[in-house]
């Protein structure tokens, strides 16, 4: 085995490990954008990610020569046995070197925790669910990923497919040139015919994001986001814990202007979460704040120019009411050509044809393309 170990994380220091893994395989990848080490801990902290109240989760580490070489994590999750059925079993954090051993031990490592616990279907990556940073990256390799978005090299979809995972459904993300949208060259003309409906017909509202009442707020984005993604391949609800928990995280990302919510009557009928892509701005700090990434985090944030909507949706009596259509319309009212430029949309299944519709009836181009493997098991458990 040429002195290569598998091992589960079991104190704070081999946590820390894990989530330098990617900082020493990927750090000589230009398009690579190392996260905040603080975040990664806090989100993987066992104590403070509701995501453990209802799952269990192993962290293992692939060594060599005493040097990590990889890294997965296994975990199964009582949510989604509640939504999704009770076989699954999901991996996730896959980072490896480009061989085919580092990889397959790795994922025997998971294979074999999910078997024992009587998983029939080994699904992933997943980091932890579909409400995270999801899919391995298989086109698009060319371009920097967006916040909450992963990068993997080209080789880890040969070594996935080349040990038995198949594909299960794959992610589309879209690229749009707002400024040319503002002027009005690819906009299609229906879409601003149903937003004008929506809001001069059937008196819909669409208001911007308060921060100042971000509980409330968050409130109503989880009412009209479990309602809308309700069908989607995977879905799992996130908990009122899990919704508190990542507003927090991202409340220093949320811009008011970027984030609005649609009423009628008082009702929320449907929300748009856009954030800006502060990875162009931690792309600068290899992982830190301190004692210097400040200086260089504050310097590269004003210079950001792209966006990425996290996510937009709409309850299902007003799905075809024009609301979509009026949410899309306030992007373009928040770009400006020395501001927001262009974006990239959340993550949009390939059997979503509405939403891929409507992006190609923006001008929008598919730039990235994400999947998530599977692979059948022989339960143990």
């Amino acid at each position: 085995m040429s002195n290569l170990s598998i091992r589960p994380v079991r104190s704070r220091r081999e946590l820390k490990r894990f989530v330098k893994v990617p900082f020493v395989l990927h750090r000589d990848h230009p398009q690579w954008v190392p996260p905040l080490i603080l975040d990664r801990m806090q989100f993987l902290n066992r104590r403070k990610n509701p995501y453990f109240e209802h799952a269990e989760v192993e962290l293992f580490i692939a060594e060599r020569e005493g040097e990590p070489v990889g890294r997965i994590s296994a975990q199964i999750d009582s949510e989604w046995d509640r939504t999704q059925g009770g076989s699954d079993g999901m991996f996730g954090f896959f980072e490896t070197t480009d061989d085919r051993e580092v990889a397959g031990a790795l994922l025997g490592a998971a294979e074999e925790w999910v078997s024992e616990r009587g998983r029939e279907r080994l699904l992933g990556p997943m980091d932890f669910t579909t409400n995270d940073e999801l899919g391995l990256l298989i086109e698009g390799y060319e371009r920097p990923p967006m916040i909450l978005q992963n990068w993997h090299p080209p080789f880890y979809k040969e070594l996935l497919e080349g040990l038995g995972y198949g594909k299960a459904i794959d992610l589309l993300m879209w690229y749009l040139e707002l400024g040319e949208l503002k002027q009005g060259d690819q906009f299609a003309p229906e879409i601003h015919a149903a937003a004008e409906k929506a809001l001069r017909d059937e008196g819909v509202t669409i208001r911007n994001f308060s921060k100042r009442n971000l509980g409330e707020e968050m409130r109503r984005f989880r009412e009209v986001y479990n309602e809308a993604w309700a069908d989607n391949w995977g879905f799992v609800p996130p908990t009122d814990a899990e919704v508190e928990f990542h507003a927090k995280i991202l409340k220093q990302v949320l811009d008011e202007d970027w984030g609005f919510i649609a009423e009628k009557d008082g009702e929320t009928v449907g929300v748009a979460f856009t954030l800006p892509d502060i990875n162009q701005a931690l792309a600068k700090t290899n992982g830190r704040l301190l004692p210097f990434g400040w200086a260089k985090f504050l310097l590269a944030k004003r210079r950001i120019d792209r966006v990425r909507v996290f996510a937009l949706g709409v309850k299902d009596e007003f799905r075809h009411s024009g609301v979509a259509a009026g949410l899309y319309l306030k992007h373009l009212d928040a770009a400006s050509p020395d501001g927001i430029p262009a974006g990239e949309t959340g993550w949009i299944l390939e059997t979503n044809e509405p939403m891929n519709r409507a992006m190609e009836g923006m001008g929008g181009e598919v730039v990235k393309k994400y999947r998530i493997y599977e692979k059948p098991l022989r339960s143990s458990g």
